[in-house]
């Protein structure tokens, strides 16, 4: 069963109970121990081509899916991802005919735009993603991961800090906290910082800046890429933050009659869908949800619910261009 992510970890005003942080603080130094012993440990193998990786520090709901779209997008690249949820191990090319059941939510959902391969050794993915003429590979996650070179590594940061809320908790490794590793161990293998904002946050929060001085700092922001639809609508989501999307849809104009969270990556039973069908209804609603999450709606239940797409959107799109460039294959920068 998978579970929510607490909301404590990343708000002030919200902690566990002294005896809970103290059961929960032993646990986390053995992560961290074992985190960095096995990224010490690593012999990365060099599929031959550029391998951008876009990962994070934290355990989830930075916004990283629409980072790696969007710089696939400009690279011209392929995407590798582990495939998390889906019941294929690959490595493998997405098709049409895949499912999220098959590969994962996050896969199907790039693929319509993108050639993605999912693999759960990641060494094993990128060699067969250059083999089949991947020009590029873009790494969804693996940041922690030593199996594969990495040409340059991209660190997500969610830039939201409204509400008390700090996108590292007070710093704890997981399960005490959201950071996978500590930040100080995390930014010294980055080449950068993607600190992405939502769209209606003027500027980030300084004292993030201030957390992050030690890597170039890239600002971003989520922006729709189309309006929600007209008229009040029931939202969900099973995302790594779901009460950001609330927030989003909120913050775009959506009619928002009522939300409802679900775990990340969250299996929707039929009679989860036929609720939120009957909430909708006594509110003369529609339903709307994020792609991530459409991608795992029976087909059925697609033509009932709406998507709303989202991209990342950079603000100074020539410092991301110098960024890649040095990685973007040798034809397209004139070599």
């Amino acid at each position: 069963m998978k579970l929510s992510t607490p909301q404590w970890w990343y708000t002030r005003e919200r902690s566990p109970s002294p005896v809970l942080r103290a059961l929960l603080t032993p646990p986390s130094w053995i992560w961290a121990w074992a985190t960095a012993r096995r990224i010490a440990g690593g012999q990365p193998v060099d599929p031959g081509v550029p391998v951008i990786c876009v990962g994070n520090v934290t355990m989830g709901g930075a916004g990283k899916t629409p980072v790696v779209r969007e710089i696939a997008r400009r690279l011209g690249g392929h995407v590798l991802t582990r495939g998390y949820g889906g019941a294929q191990a690959g490595p493998l090319r997405v098709e049409p005919h895949h499912t999220a059941a098959d590969v994962g939510d996050e896969p199907v959902m790039l693929a319509t735009d993108l050639p993605v391969w999912v693999a759960r050794n990641r060494a094993a993915g990128a060699m067969a993603a250059a083999q089949a003429g991947a020009p590029v590979i873009v790494m969804d996650d693996g940041h922690q991961n030593p199996s594969v070179k990495k040409s340059l590594s991209l660190v997500v940061v969610d830039g939201e800090t409204r509400n008390d809320e700090w996108p590292f908790g007070d710093g704890r490794v997981f399960p005490a906290g959201p950071m996978r590793e500590p930040l100080k161990a995390g930014l010294a293998r980055a080449d950068a910082a993607v600190l992405l904002l939502p769209a209606d946050l003027d500027a980030p929060d300084p004292e993030l800046l201030r957390s992050l001085a030690s890597v170039p700092v890239l600002i971003a922001r989520l922006q729709p890429a189309e309006p929600p639809p007209p008229g009040p609508q029931v939202g969900f989501a099973g995302v790594g933050k779901p009460w950001k999307v609330e927030r989003a849809l909120k913050a775009a104009g959506c009619e928002l009659a009522d939300f409802w969270p679900f775990p990340d990556h969250h299996a929707y039973a039929e009679s989860e869908l036929a609720r939120l069908a009957d909430r909708a209804t006594q509110f003369d609603a529609g339903l709307i949800t994020t792609e991530k999450d459409w991608a795992r709606l029976p087909p059925a239940w697609r033509a009932r619910i709406k998507p709303w797409p989202v991209r990342a959107v950079f603000q100074d799109e020539a410092a991301l261009d110098a960024l890649l460039r040095p990685h973007l294959p040798r034809e397209a920068a004139g070599g």
